[in-house]
Parts: C-alpha cells; structure tokens; sequence
C-alpha cells in the first residue's frame, strides 16, 4: 500500500490584511465569560413586539417559504416607499428603486461593490462603523478618512470638500451616528449638496437608526433633498427598528439607474432575503405607531441610563440619535482613567462588569480621545444592575 502523501493546506494571500476579530465580539465574549454587564455590543436585551413574530408565523403556515423575488417581497416594498414617502416626502418606485437585502451590513457591501472599481477612492467620515473600510478594500477601492471634529463629531466640510479628488466615487454617511449618537441636520444636507453638486461622486447613507432621533430634532435623510436622492444608496434596517437584530432584514432605496446596478450584485451575492419574515414585516408595518414611538421609547432609557451616570465622574457627551451613550473618561478619580481607551474597556469589563467600546476601535489609526462607547438599548433592569457598578466611578 502506498503512504498517503503529506497533507497541506495551501496558503493564502489575505485581501484583509488589517482585519482581525472585531472589537465587538471580544468584548461581548469577555462580558460573558466575567459575567459583566454587556452594554458594549449595540442590540437589545428585550424581545421584539409578539405581534410582529405572530405576523411571521402566519407567513409560514400560509406557504410563504420559497423563494420571494429577488428584488423582494411586493408588498414590504410597497410599506416602504409608503414610509419613506410619508416621512420624507420622496416616492421612491417600489418596483425598480427598492430592494430587501440580508442586513444594512450586506446593503452597503453591496452598494459600494456594484459602484466602486479598482482604485477608486471612498471618503469615509472617522470614526465609523468598522465594515465600511473593508467593504472598500474587497472592492478594490482606497478609503479616504476624513475625521468629524474631535469632541463635537460634527463634519468639517472643508476638510470633506478638499478631499475629493478626479478619483473619488463615493462618501459614506451615516446619520444618526455610530458610535457618537450625533446627527446630521438640514444644513449639513445641504452643505454636502452644494460640495457635490459639481461631481459624480455617489452617496452611501447608511441611516438605519433613522426612528431614534430625540426632540427635539427630527431625523434628517438624505431622501429629502433633490441633489443628494438623485446620487445616493439610502439604506435602513428592519433589525434595528423593530429589535429583531438577528433577523438579518434591511432595505436600499436608490434611483432606478443605480438600483439596476445595486441589483446586479445583489442577485449573485445573497439573490434574495427570508421569505417569512418579508411577509410578515409588509403586515407589521400596516400599523406605523411602532416606529413613531419609539423615539420615546429610546428616549426614556437614554434619560434613565444618562441620569444614573451623572451621578458618576463620566463627562457625558450628547446622544441626539442611535442607542449609544458616549462618554469622556478623563476625569475619573481612578488612576485607569489614564490608560489607552481598549485597555480602559478591557479593565471596565473585568473589575467593574460593565462591557463597553472604545471609540478608538472606530479609528484606523486608533485615534484615542479617552471616549468609550455604551448601549442602553436593554431593559430597565440592566441599566439600573450597570449603573450599580458604576456608582464607584
């Protein structure tokens, strides 16, 4: 008998050189392995409306488990273009301008693959969300940071405007913001449309914490305005709205002409989203009171959650929009409020148990400004049991 031959596995070349596991899963798996309170990693603690599940279950039993069409169910994209319209005042073809897809994540990926070709440079405003400069890189393009105002995280429009070049192809917004919980007013809109205006550079605005914005301001999209609609990918998250995050549900609105494209990645990248839970959000969003409360809903536990750390020596930064508390560790009378903002995160974690996010990991340069990052979409209970333990700061 011949010996089997040396097995090798053959070796690769990573096209993510600087990616390894995200900060969100290690402090969600530290928080579970010191039992700490897990305020770090942005989901809820609570389930989601019984009604909507029921919707959902019906949508099984009645056959719906095929494949729906690609672009997705008719009438969930129907409910948006009506949302969309009643909110902001736009119409957006449900038929050739709407697409479900797998998660706001998979929405921009394939957004910035169906536009952005090799060399092709994308302005993304720091800090941000942590797929976004990956999603660049598979594609082939070259992110461009350019950092909101360090304290304010307001977009400096100067630096914006200077870094658009004959290679630009793109900007990423994203209103209400994660992590700083600022959001975009009307006249950022417009500042952006009139620096725009002379350019082909397309918009990713990534709004899906659009239902958290608290009086009182309004959320602000991009479908508003006429010059910026016309060129943009505005993409939103069921999960997020209606505290289903592990439902993996979004939605792109964009003009026919780059939907076409959007779609054409799309069909050979997921092709289409889970059949039931379309049907079952397209009878859900009958009723809009869901999304229409909840910037109370969110904003009674921002009140709790920012009331029990006034008490703290965190400084608190505003939280106008999102889920997400940021704070300023500087002045706190302990002697780890000097170390850099991960290792803070790491010691919260371990010798206060509560988990958080320091805003460095938002930076690819790791930019650290003593910030870290908190979620307060949990239930009363959990904020009041962290709140305990930070008494002490």
């Amino acid at each position: 008998m011949n010996p089997s031959p040396p097995t090798r596995t053959p070796a690769l070349q990573t096209k993510l050189p600087k990616v390894g596991t995200t900060i969100f899963s290690v402090m969600s798996a530290l928080a579970a392995e010191t039992g700490a309170v897990n305020l770090g990693q942005g989901f809820p603690d609570f389930d989601c409306d019984p009604r909507l599940v029921d919707a959902v279950t019906e949508a099984m039993r009645a056959g719906h488990n095929q494949y729906p069409p690609m672009p997705g169910v008719a009438e969930l994209r129907q409910a948006v273009a009506d949302k969309v319209q009643a909110l902001y005042g736009r119409r957006y073809d449900p038929a050739s301008e709407i697409t479900i897809t797998a998660g706001a994540t998979q929405a921009i990926l394939t957004a910035i693959l169906a536009v952005v070709r090799a060399g092709d440079e994308v302005i993304v405003l720091e800090p941000c969300y942590d797929s976004y400069v990956p999603n660049i890189e598979l594609a082939g393009g070259v992110a461009v940071p350019v950092p909101l105002t360090p304290g304010s995280f307001r977009p400096d429009f100067d630096r914006i405007a200077a870094a658009i070049t004959p290679r630009t192809r793109a900007i990423l917004v994203n209103t209400p913001h994660n992590p700083s919980a600022t959001i975009w007013q009307a006249d950022d809109w417009l500042r952006l449309q009139e620096i725009l205006a002379p350019t082909d550079v397309l918009i990713i605005s990534d709004e899906v914490y659009e239902h958290m914005v608290y009086a009182p301001n309004r959320h602000s999209s991009a479908a508003t305005f006429d010059g910026l609609a016309a060129r943009a990918f505005i993409v939103s998250s069921f999960g997020k709205t209606y505290h289903v995050t592990g439902w993996k549900v979004g939605t792109v609105c964009a003009p026919a002409p780059l939907m076409t494209e959007f779609r054409k990645v799309h069909q050979f990248n997921v092709f289409t989203v889970n059949t039931p839970m379309q049907h079952g959000l397209a009878r859900y969003m009958a009723d809009p009171q869901p999304y229409l409360q909840l910037p109370a809903f969110y904003a009674a536990k921002r009140d709790l959650f920012r009331a029990g750390l006034e008490q703290t020596r965190f400084r608190l930064l505003p939280s106008e929009g999102s889920y997400f508390q940021c704070v300023d560790i500087s002045g706190l009378a302990v002697p780890e409020r000097d170390l850099p903002e991960d290792q803070f995160c790491l010691w919260l974690t371990r010798e206060v148990g509560v988990a958080a996010i320091p805003l460095s990991a938002f930076y690819g340069n790791g930019f650290d400004q003593r910030v870290i990052r908190f979620c307060y979409a949990k239930r009363d209970e959990t904020l009041h049991a962290a709140l305990k333990r930070l008494a002490r700061l």
